[in-house]
Order: structure tokens, then C-alpha cells, then sequence
């Protein structure tokens, strides 16, 4: 027999952002204690509103499933004499085992014949085992902050009101700080405040519609979409489609009513951003716009309420929205007033961190930073990057960006337009920033492109200096971020720099700043970068193995070693791959480490077969240092290929390690200079090959 398990803990409203952490674990949770207790179950189902945090496991036995367990004990020739009697071994195991010395069965085991006894636990009820598992599971949910309330020591989210706990038609009973466990939910706050009794957990869905109440957070998702788009069109318009703001109006409201608002025409003078921002980060309203994409005069609002008159409420929202729009308004006039440089020079006030100086000495490093690179990848913006790296944190002492942050880079962007910069200078000053998170835009110029890049390695280089080392899930500096918007713009930009120098430019720039030895700083910066950039190019679907293999062979230009990865994941689809890379990784394992070789001499040769490798290699060389010149990578792989045969037929008919030393030296330097082939495309011994 089965049932179906119902558990409802009721809070005052959590915040948003704790909601969906919180329903995984408490899935993962359940699963895992029901799976340990040997309680066989179906389908593991959470939920949530702003009020409840809801489990359903579906299909729960009533009974935990029989353990049968073989323990083992000593030896059957300790346990028994010559003449078959139980020794003191046998007796003392059979009584640690509770059993009698006649339930001892003895089985033969790989060690030899040992004695064990068949101990059989019968399965308990399932009802007298949940209480304990669903307190264990109250006392364990993660939040990001969690409180305590009045003189309870209970750490939660927010206060907990009630615990609805059904298992079938029982109450699953149990009691948490005064707070007992029953069979009464409450509905929507204000729409259905009265208590709510349930029979079976098969009535709590179809209970909680009538008390307005959607419970199912998937379900609420799609009805909270569906009128947000309806409320868009009623004014010609559609919503911006945003699955963030989406996911936490979803759980801000349990019984979600759109509404469209309105503001004044006259707002829609200021940059879009200006608009958009207060309107979706402060209010959480859905910014509307026309089919050509542009933004129009309304917004969309979800309500967690439904009265007789909708339009009261909406007007509310208006009322506090256009307040937040004048207050944009105004501080955007007021900012205009104020030129960037004034703003700038105010950065002299701003720390950016205790021991890295202020936001003004870090502009003066990367801006320094920026000129190196553009001196070698586009020297005739020299003059560009040097403005753009000037004044791209301007905005950071704006009244707008101090009253909206999220502006920060978009005001720059609108102040600099406005003060008659350059487009690239102005562009650049917000494209700085990009990508801000994962799947985010990447600078489209030049400018941006390399300010981004020098403020990132400024800041990297800056923390690993001092010992800020990002740890687990610690990174208060966004370390991990920037690394990999370091990677995402070097290459979407095709730029070719070398890592190394930009991390000595940065350490030179930081000078005294940096507390730790410079080498040591410079080679964890690098181990650093390698882990992004593998992790990265695994998730983007590279054998890791092969990421390895580029990797080890070195990454200082990032343009070029995504270019030999992409070749080696190419290569390694020719059928022969295996085969290929089992020759070749023959020839590097045999050389001892360090062998650097010497020159091969051919009059030493004393097999035809080391003369034909030879003889071949002379021939490809020099080919596969064109190619590789070329950055033709796959070609030259190809071309390396070719020696396969000439290389199996050595090792065939010649032996390496000769007794004579000059024999063997010669030959491990023809070796080596096979091997020298790869030297700068992968690294053949972290290729995995199948057994």
C-alpha cells in the first residue's frame, strides 16, 4: 500500500531570490532520506509562493522495505576446531551478533572460508519515521541570511507560522519550537485569510484555487507571463521579454493579477535605460514597448491582489513610478550640468580597496595598461583608448549612478555622447563593462574591448597581489567573472597579446602595492586562467583531454591556442586518431625527462629503418613549421601524421636503448625531434586513449 506524502511550511513572505535554492534542496532532500530509510516512493514534486514552501512525494509504502545483512565474522578454521566445534571466537562473535552459536553459517570468499550470520531487520512504519525526517528537513533548508524570531532559537528565512504535514489521511505529527504540525493551511492573505482544514493531501491543490492561491510556482509562471503579454497588447505594445525579472515577480505574488499603467509622454526624453531601470529593478513592473522595438509610455504591473476596482491600484502604481522618474529626471539634469572630468577628478575620494588605492590610481593603472595593448594591436587608436580609459568610471560620482547603480557605464555612455566625445569613446566607456554576466554582450569596439580587458587584469592581478584569492564559493571581487571576461573578449576581438606581459605590465603598474613575491603572483594568475579556460572549453564541448593536451603546450596567445584546440577536436574524429596518437605518444614516453637532445647524426645510423625515419623527417620539417607559422594547425597535424609508419617500423626493427651510449643518444635524438614537431600544439601524454 502506498500513500501520498503533503508537507506545507507557512512563513511570512521570503524573499524572492531564496525561494527556488530552497524547493532544490528540499527535494533533493526528501529523496535522499526516503532512499537511506528504504522507503520505496514515485514522484518528488516542491512548490512554492512567497508564503509556502510545499512538498508532495507521490507513492510513499507505508512501510520501510526488510534488511537482510550478512554480517562476517573470523575465519571458519578460528571459529571452529579440528573437530568441528565452535571455539571462543565463534561464540563471542555469535553473541556480539545477539544469535546463537547454531545460527553461524560459514561461505567460502575470495580470503578463504569465513563464518557470517544472516540478520534480518524488519521494516518499521513509515508514519512514526517522518516526523523525524521532516523536522530534520525544517532545521536544514540553506538560505543565503537567515533570522530568528521572539525568543525562538530556530534559524529560518522568515518567521514560520504553520506546518501542514499529511501523510494519506493521517497527520504526520511532530512540533518545532511550540509550532505543532496539523492538517490546517491558510489561503491568500487578504483574498481567503480563514484557516483551511484538509482531509487528504489529494484536496490541497484544488483547496488552495479556491483560497486564491497558485500554488504550483511553474503553473504561476505561465499565468503571470500569458496576462503580461494580454495587458502589453491592450496598447499596441509587447513586454521585454526577461526571464530574471520573470522568475522573481513569480515569487512575489500567490495570486498574480496584470494591470497596465501609464506615464507621462514627456519621460520617454530621457534615455531609455533611465526608464527601463527604475522600472524593473526598483518597482519590478514589465517595460512595454512598440513593434519597432521602442519603448513606450507604459508598463505592465503584476498584483498579488484582485478587487472590484483595478484601476485604483494601478493608478497607485503610476502615482509611484512617475515619483521614481522625476527623481531620474532630475538627477539626469543635474549630472549633464557636470563634466566628466569634474566627475572624474572626485574618483581621488572613492577606495576601490584598502591596499589597491582609490577608483582614481586604478583609472591611472589600466588606463596605462590599455595604452600597452592598443600600442600593439591598434596603435592608431591610441589616442582613443587613452580618452575612453580616462573617463569610463567618470559616472561612477553622477548622482544618477549613486541613486541607480545598475546605470553605471550607461550614464558614462549618455554623458560622454552628450559632451560631444567621440562615438567610439562613448561607446566604449559602456561596452567597457560588457560581458557583465554569462551570455552577455561583447564589446563591439576596439575602445571598450581593450579598457575592459586592462581594468579586468588590473583588478585580477591587483587581488591576487595582496592574497584576495578567490576560495569555494567566496569572491567578493568577481575574480572568476573577469577572468572570463578577459577570455570572451581577447577572443571574440581576435586580439593577439600575450598574457604573460600584460600580467608584468600589471605588476610592474601596481609596484609596492603588490605584497606577495611578483613570480609567485604572476604564476597563479596563470594557473588561474588555465583552470577558467578549461573548465570553459569543456562546458563548450571539447574532449577534456584534449583541452589539456593544448593547454599543457601552452596559452599565452589565447587566439592561437583556440585555434589548435579546435584542430587537434578536428583531428581526433580521423579514424586512425587512436592509432596516430599511440605511435606518437610511444616516441614522447620513451625520451627521459629533460632530454633535450642533440644533433642526429646519420653516419650512427645502423638499421634502415631509423634511416627512412630520418630521411622523412628531413622532408617534413620544414613543412610543418610553414603550417604551423600559418596557424594551419590541422594541416600540420595531417602532415605529421605521415609518419606513422616510418615511426611503428623504428621501434620495430630498431632497438633505442642501445648499449653502446652514442648509439642510443643518437637515436633519442632523432626521437626528440619528432616529438619537437608537437613542440607549441599539444601535449601528447594528457591525450587519454580507450582501452
Amino acid at each position: 500500500m502506498t500513500r501520498t506524502l503533503l508537507f506545507e511550511i507557512g512563513t511570512e513572505e521570503i524573499p524572492a531570490g531564496f525561494m527556488e535554492p530552497a524547493l532544490s534542496f528540499m527535494e533533493r532532500y526528501m529523496t535522499k532520506a526516503l532512499e537511506s530509510h528504504r522507503i520505496d516512493h514515485g514522484e518528488v514534486i516542491t512548490m512554492g509562493t512567497p508564503r509556502r514552501l510545499v512538498l508532495v512525494v507521490k507513492g510513499v509504502a507505508e512501510t520501510q522495505r526488510d534488511k537482510v545483512e550478512e554480517v562476517m565474522g573470523p575465519p571458519a578454521k578460528v571459529a571452529f576446531d579440528n573437530k568441528g566445534k565452535p571455539t571462543k571466537a565463534a561464540v563471542g562473535f555469535a553473541k556480539g551478533q545477539g544469535v546463537a552459536v547454531e545460527d553461524l553459517k560459514v561461505k567460502e570468499t575470495p580470503k578463504g572460508a569465513y563464518v557470517y550470520v544472516l540478520k534480518e531487520e524488519k521494516g518499521g512504519r513509515t508514519l512514526e519515521l517522518l516526523p523525524s525526517l521532516l523536522e530534520q528537513l525544517v532545521r536544514t533548508i540553506p538560505f543565503k541570511k537567515s533570522m530568528r524570531w521572539g525568543d525562538k532559537e530556530l534559524r529560518f528565512a522568515r518567521p514560520i507560522h504553520w506546518f501542514l504535514a499529511l501523510f494519506g489521511e493521517d497527520v504526520v505529527e511532530f512540533e518545532i519550537e511550540g509550532i505543532r504540525s496539523g492538517r490546517t493551511t491558510y489561503g491568500h492573505r487578504f483574498l481567503a485569510p480563514d484557516p483551511i482544514e484538509l482531509a487528504h493531501p489529494d484536496d490541497y491543490l484544488p483547496s488552495m484555487e479556491k483560497a486564491k492561491v497558485v500554488v504550483d510556482h511553474g503553473v504561476r509562471r505561465e499565468i503571470i507571463w500569458d496576462q503580461v503579454r494580454r495587458e502589453a497588447a491592450k496598447v499596441g505594445g509587447v513586454p521585454q521579454e526577461d526571464e530574471e525579472l520573470l522568475d522573481e515577480v513569480n515569487f512575489l505574488v500567490e495570486f498574480p493579477v496584470a494591470t497596465c499603467g501609464t506615464f507621462d509622454q514627456e519621460f520617454l526624453e530621457l534615455p531609455p535605460e533611465v526608464l527601463i531601470t527604475p522600472m524593473k529593478e526598483h518597482q519590478k513592473y514589465f517595460p512595454v514597448f512598440d513593434k519597432e522595438g521602442r519603448l513606450m509610455n507604459h508598463f505592465v504591473v503584476v498584483n498579488n491582489m484582485l478587487t472590484e476596482n483595478m484601476d485604483l491600484i494601478t493608478q497607485g502604481n503610476e502615482r509611484v513610478l512617475r515619483a521614481r522618474l522625476a527623481d531620474a529626471r532630475f538627477f539626469f539634469q543635474e549630472d549633464k550640468e557636470t563634466p566628466l572630468m569634474e566627475m572624474f577628478e572626485k574618483l581621488k575620494d572613492v577606495v576601490f580597496q584598502e591596499k589597491l588605492g582609490t577608483s582614481y590610481d586604478k583609472v591611472m593603472r589600466f588606463r596605462q595598461l590599455a595604452l600597452f595593448m592598443a600600442e600593439k594591436v591598434a596603435p592608431e587608436k591610441l589616442d582613443l583608448v587613452d580618452r575612453t580609459a580616462l573617463l569610463c568610471k567618470a559616472d561612477l560620482e553622477s548622482q544618477m549612478v549613486y541613486e541607480f547603480p545598475e546605470l553605471q557605464g550607461v550614464m558614462g555612455r549618455e554623458y560622454a555622447r552628450l559632451q560631444g566625445e567621440p562615438q567610439e569613446v562613448y561607446l566604449g566607456i559602456y561596452e567597457h563593462y560588457l560581458p557583465r554576466f554569462a551570455g552577455d554582450d561583447l564589446p563591439t569596439t576596439v575602445t571598450g574591448a581593450l579598457v575592459g580587458i586592462a581594468d579586468r587584469i588590473d583588478t585580477i592581478v591587483g587581488c591576487f597581489g595582496i592574497g584576495l584569492i578567490p576560495t569555494g564559493s567566496e569572491d567578493p571581487y568577481g575574480i572568476r567573472r573577469d577572468t572570463l571576461g578577459v577570455i570572451h573578449v581577447i577572443l571574440s576581438q581576435g586580439f593577439r597579446l600575450s598574457l604573460w606581459e600584460l600580467i608584468d605590465r600589471a605588476l610592474e603598474l601596481l609596484g609596492n602595492r603588490v605584497e606577495r613575491e611578483p613570480r609567485e603572483v604572476k604564476e597563479e594568475v596563470l594557473n588561474f586562467l588555465r583552470q577558467r579556460l578549461y573548465h570553459l572549453w569543456v562546458s563548450e564541448g571539447f574532449r577534456h583531454d584534449l583541452v589539456d593536451a593544448v593547454l599543457s603546450a601552452g596559452f599565452d596567445d589565447l587566439v592561437a591556442a583556440r585555434k589548435r584546440l579546435e584542430a587537434l577536436q578536428a583531428f581526433s574524429r580521423d579514424p586512425n586518431f587512436e592509432a596516430l596518437m599511440t605511435t606518437f605518444k610511444r616516441v614522447v614516453n620513451i625520451l627521459p625527462p629533460g632530454f633535450t637532445g642533440g644533433e642526429v647524426n646519420p653516419h650512427l645510423f645502423q638499421k634502415e629503418e631509423e634511416k627512412n625515419l630520418y630521411e622523412a623527417l628531413i622532408q617534413l620539417e620544414g613543412k610543418v613549421k610553414e603550417l604551423v607559422a600559418q596557424e594551419n594547425y590541422l594541416e600540420a597535424l595531417k602532415t605529421i601524421a605521415t609518419l606513422k609508419e616510418r615511426v611503428d617500423a623504428f621501434f620495430d626493427g630498431v632497438l633505442v636503448m642501445d648499449k653502446e651510449e652514442r648509439i642510443k643518444t643518437n637515436r633519442l635524438s632523432l626521437l626528440s625531434r619528432i616529438a619537437h614537431l608537437f613542440t607549441g600544439l599539444a601535449d601528447l601524454s594528457k591525450v587519454v586513449l580507450s582501452k
